[in-house]
């Protein structure tokens, strides 16, 4: 009985262990397809990233290019250190290796070996270091140290076009302009190296190796021309500097008929790689001794975000007597105005309870309408903004697209203030109707001007001409885009016609260019509050006036030199600039003389280029004993006479120069051999071209002058009545 009992519970606890067994394995097996089913993708990650690991490989940023594939902004090779603490550690190198990589790459050591102390088996210790560092670490065969091909964003121009362009982060992602709107064409992909690993954290063999290749970012093709960009930011220098000009300038060139910004310019400007380098001297200097880190950081931040504003598109402004061309478009499109009607200016005019002035206090006594425009009569645009009433002023101020954005590609885009409907009131329309009391920015300005230049229909400006890759297919183009009709052709080409008038017989005499027709209205606003001497000069002019191509619109913030009026110092600014513009763009000069463009010549051989000059037709001499062009003087695309002196240097020297003689009083012909002589070139500008039986007015550079050999000598007959 006993043994019956021992065998029943021997029996017992086996069937027990069985089920529990069952139960045991049961239970395994649902946590197994758990794991599988449900918690696998996660299990699957984690081995993964324990027996593998990820190099990420840059992708190359695509280049931006000027209208004729001059690039702006590009991507230069470069390397990144990247370092794997944990195979540094099991070789017990750390110390040693972050002795060698703090001396090569110029770190604080006790920097470099935070990183090497980290529990990680992937730390970048340094983006982007120049190739004598590169090659010093590849000679040092450090352990756990390796270079990571890279890409660095360099500007060719450096200035050039900087608040157009934009510039990138330590990351080469685009932070301002371009480089940052068109982020996602231009960054590309990255690639990878995935690497196994064993149990060590080292790499396993080349075979267990794979490799993702990067895509290279879209190359971005801007309208603007480099020259039109160089030689408006150059004039915008010299204007500022000139006529002290204390809140910076602004220009821009648009084509009359596809809105396409051909330049954009903001002075002053800063070199897109050393963006972040505040370039006022004094003011980086005083906030340097600022002690409060705060105070300083806020200060710095403050500074660079008005280094980096595009005032073209950004900052607004009274337009003053520019804003007259759409006034009296609005009167002849209304048919509120002949253009042989009579108007009588006593120097102001009675408005509400205001008395408001004509620019010429004496007055313009009795004058036609198109004499009123060409003068810039302020009681004669006055009178008829009175006929076109509130309702209809209003209207048309938003047709021509004041107090709305354009829609520009760039960020920022500032729409401008003007009176609400419900308070414009017979006062108001009498400033607004001379362009003060509200404020537009020049971009809305020169759209505007499109209007009248493109038989009333107004454009809508752009800076993008084309997306290509690096074989030069064509993956996106970007037409020209009509905005609306404003006014009749017949209207816009009256407009035109009296324009003409006011660059070469009213206001705009200075800016008349020798050989062109040209257009325009200058403008002097005063700026607000009203009576603390501040103004701002302005000028947009077009060229031919018959058949408009190219508009020019400068814009100089507060001069505090001899002179604020935009007649004096913005329309000579428009001729300086436009002079070389519409030659470089081949327009066609009514002159006799032709300027031909001085061709690149470094890099060439001495008899290569020499055979360059002699076919374009320049004259040369040539400095220094080499073989190879290393410089020439003048630069690439310059407007010359035949005949004229390019300087070839051979070897890099200190620039040779020569004193500029004294040419007033000379014949034009006269003036232009002794510049020969002394080794310059001459331009002519004025109102007698290049005709020899004329006296040179004005010179600039200035007699007695030190100019590199070489150097444009421009003579002109600089008209100095006092104008509006």
């Amino acid at each position: 009985m006993k043994r019956r009992n021992t065998v029943a519970s021997v029996q017992h606890r086996i069937v027990t262990i069985l089920v529990g067994a069952v139960v045991l394995m049961g239970l395994l097996l649902v946590r197994v397809g758990w794991i599988q089913a449900i918690d696998g993708e996660q299990y699957s990650r984690e081995a993964a990233m324990q027996q593998t690991k990820d190099m990420a490989i840059s992708s190359k940023r695509g280049t931006i290019y000027d209208r004729n594939m001059n690039p702006l902004a590009q991507s230069s090779s470069a390397e990144t250190v990247t370092v794997n603490p944990a195979a540094i550690r099991e070789v017990g190198k750390t110390n040693e290796v972050a002795t060698e990589l703090a001396a090569i790459l110029e770190m604080d050591k006790d920097k470099v070996y935070s990183y090497l102390a980290r529990d990680s088996k992937y730390e970048i210790i340094k983006k982007r270091i120049d190739r004598d560092q590169a090659a010093a670490i590849r000679d040092k065969k450090l352990a756990g140290v390796t270079l990571v091909e890279d890409f660095k964003r360099y500007y060719p121009g450096g200035t050039l076009g900087a608040h157009v362009i934009g510039f990138v982060g330590e990351d080469n992602q685009g932070l301002a302009g371009i480089e940052m709107i068109y982020e996602n064409y231009l960054k590309g992909l990255p690639g990878k190296i995935i690497t196994a690993q064993n149990a060590a954290g080292t790499n396993m063999p080349y075979e267990y190796e794979k490799y993702i290749d990067p895509e290279n970012g879209v190359n971005v093709v801007l309208t603007l021309d480099e020259v039109a960009q160089r030689k408006a930011e150059d004039a915008l220098k010299k204007a500022v500097e000139n006529y002290d000009v204390r809140n910076g300038a602004a220009c821009i060139i648009m084509e009359a008929k596809t809105g396409e910004i051909l330049a954009m310019a903001t002075y002053p400007t800063f070199d897109l790689n050393d963006a972040y380098t505040i370039v006022d001297e004094k003011l980086r200097e005083e906030i340097k001794e600022i002690e409060d880190d705060k105070e300083r950081t806020q200060k710095a931040s403050d500074a660079l975000n008005k280094q980096w504003r595009n005032k073209a598109v950004v900052d607004s402004y009274e337009p003053g007597s520019t804003f007259k061309a759409m006034v009296a478009a609005m009167a002849l499109e209304e048919n509120l105005v002949s253009l042989n009607e009579n108007f009588v200016c006593t120097g102001s005019v009675h408005v509400a309870n205001y008395n408001i002035g004509c620019w010429n206090r004496n007055g313009h006594g009795t004058e036609t309408f198109v004499q009123g425009v060409y003068n810039s009569c302020n009681p004669v645009f006055m009178s008829i903004g009175s006929r076109l009433g509130t309702a209809r002023f209003y209207k048309y101020f938003k047709a021509f697209g004041f107090g709305a954005a354009t829609g520009f590609d760039l960020p920022g885009e500032a729409a401008g203030l003007f009176h609400s409907l419900d308070r414009f009131n017979e006062a108001e329309l009498a400033t607004a109707s001379f362009g003060q009391g509200f404020t537009v920015t020049p971009l809305q300005l020169i759209t505007a001007y499109s209007a009248i230049t493109n038989d009333g229909t107004m454009v809508k400006p752009r800076l993008i001409k084309s997306l290509v890759d690096d074989d030069g297919n064509v993956i996106k183009n970007y037409e020209p885009e009509i905005i609306r009709q404003v006014v009749s052709k017949e209207t816009a080409n009256t407009v035109c016609q009296i324009l003409e008038g006011v660059a070469s017989e009213g206001t705009s005499k200075n800016a008349y260019i020798e050989g062109y027709h040209i257009a325009g209205k200058t403008g002097t606003s005063e700026k607000t509050p009203r009576g603390n001497g501040k103004y701002v000069a302005s000028f947009v002019g077009f060229a031919p006036a018959d058949d408009p191509e190219v508009i020019c619109l400068v814009m100089l913030d507060e001069p505090m030199g001899p002179s604020y009026m935009g007649g004096q110092i913005a329309a000579p600014t428009f001729k300086e600039i436009m002079s070389d513009v519409l030659t470089h763009m081949q327009i066609e000069n009514d002159s006799k003389q032709e300027y031909i463009f001085v061709p690149s010549i470094v890099g060439q051989k001495l008899g290569d280029a020499k055979k360059a000059l002699d076919d374009a037709g320049f004259k040369y001499t040539v400095r220094g004993e080499g073989d190879t062009v290393v410089a020439q003087s003048p630069g690439v695309g310059t407007a010359l006479g035949n005949n004229s002196i390019v300087i070839i240097y051979t070897e890099e020297m200190a620039e040779d120069y020569v004193t500029v003689p004294d040419l007033n009083g000379y014949f034009a012909s006269d003036a232009n051999q002794i510049l020969i002589n002394a080794g310059l070139n001459m331009k002519v500008n004025g109102a007698n071209g290049v005709s020899t039986s004329v006296l040179v007015g004005t010179q600039d550079p200035v007699a007695g002058t030190e100019v590199p050999r070489g150097t444009v000598v421009t003579v002109e007959y600089n008209y100095t009545t006092n104008v509006h």
